[in-house]
């Protein structure tokens, strides 16, 4: 068994918080899958902070976007003495020997932000349906009729369909009403904003450039299919993100893209790293606080904690101003007669 460094001694320490206590001499390593990525620097100094708060060490490893990398990564932090481990999985099948490896060794996992298909990982993220129909909401209000394009996730992460679903609900009306055609739809390969460019400029080409409205599932998808559009001249007509990136949020100022749904990966990183601390002090999957039972699209049955997102457009951009999310100058460079927020 894992070993557990807590209580006795520690106990009578006057000048630690109960919880640095319960944490002291625990390690929590976090295996991502891509670190490259802009907002999960956010989300990692998040964890640090609450791990540190409690007293736990943190470390970690980058799987730069491979599955065979992230079985290793992981067995390595657990040779490093993780005492409980937060997983951003690459691919959520592909990364459950790693779960197995850790139940092995007593150690506790959070699914972290994206599904792991195996009931003994906690599952942490966001409403990512609500997402969904977020993004699909204010596109439909920017363009109520005309041909659509759908930009999607990774085919193997599980988010990018939750956020398909929840558009569709959105959509569906419409579509049944023969106000919206979808014109062209594609998975993103990695998230990578080039391949979400390439993916946007074969449908376009396909279409004869007759779009009106593309809904692309976070910031960086919206960023290669913006930059495809601003190539044909189409720079402006609505699309949709997610991340709140700060590259994304300069774009709604600029007006070339409509909405980023805005996740706080400070709030979730934060809530991660309590979690672990929590499980690698004893504490079972259903008493995490905040936990409910939630069944996934396959049919596992998981113990999971779903955060609110919200859906930042022109009208309420001064709330990540306000929330130190990002800067105004940040925010506004480059935008002339732009929103109130730049004003």
């Amino acid at each position: 068994m894992k070993r557990r460094i807590f209580l006795a001694a520690a106990l009578t320490a006057t000048c630690l918080t109960p919880a640095a206590v319960l944490a002291e001499g625990v390690t929590v390593g976090v295996s991502w899958s891509n670190f490259q990525e802009e907002r999960w620097k956010t989300d990692e100094a998040a964890i640090k902070a609450a791990l540190e708060e409690a007293g736990a060490t943190y470390i970690s490893s980058d799987a730069q976007s491979s599955s065979s990398k992230q079985l290793s990564d992981v067995e390595s932090l657990i040779s490093q003495g993780a005492d409980a481990l937060i997983i951003l999985a690459q691919d959520t099948q592909a990364v459950i020997p790693a779960v197995q490896l850790a139940a092995d060794n007593g150690i506790p996992v959070i699914a972290y932000d994206r599904l792991i298909e195996d009931a003994r990982a906690f599952y942490l993220t966001f409403d990512n349906v609500e997402v969904g129909r977020m993004q699909a909401r204010a596109v439909l209000e920017a363009a109520p009729e005309g041909n659509y394009v759908m930009i999607k996730g990774s085919p193997t992460d599980p988010n990018a369909d939750f956020l398909r679903g929840g558009q569709q609900e959105v959509l569906q009306e419409a579509i049944d009403a023969g106000k919206i055609t979808i014109v062209g739809e594609a998975y993103t390969d990695q998230w990578l904003p080039a391949n979400a460019q390439r993916n946007m400029e074969q449908i376009l080409t396909a279409a004869d450039n007759k779009v009106d409205a593309v809904v692309a599932s976070n910031d960086g998808t919206a960023g290669g299919a913006v930059a495809a559009l601003q190539a044909q001249g189409m720079a402006g007509i609505p699309v949709s993100g997610q991340d709140a990136d700060k590259a994304a949020l300069n774009r709604v100022a600029m007006g070339t893209q409509t909405v980023s749904v805005w996740k706080d990966s400070r709030d979730l990183g934060r809530r991660a790293g309590e979690v672990a601390v929590a499980l690698a002090g004893g504490d079972m999957l259903k008493d995490v606080e905040g936990a409910s039972e939630w069944t996934s699209p396959a049919g596992t049955t998981l113990t999971a904690q779903f955060l609110n997102p919200v859906p930042v457009t022109q009208d309420n951009l001064d709330v990540v101003v306000e929330a130190g999310w990002i800067t105004k100058d940040e925010l506004c460079q480059g935008v002339e007669n732009g929103p109130a927020a730049c004003n």
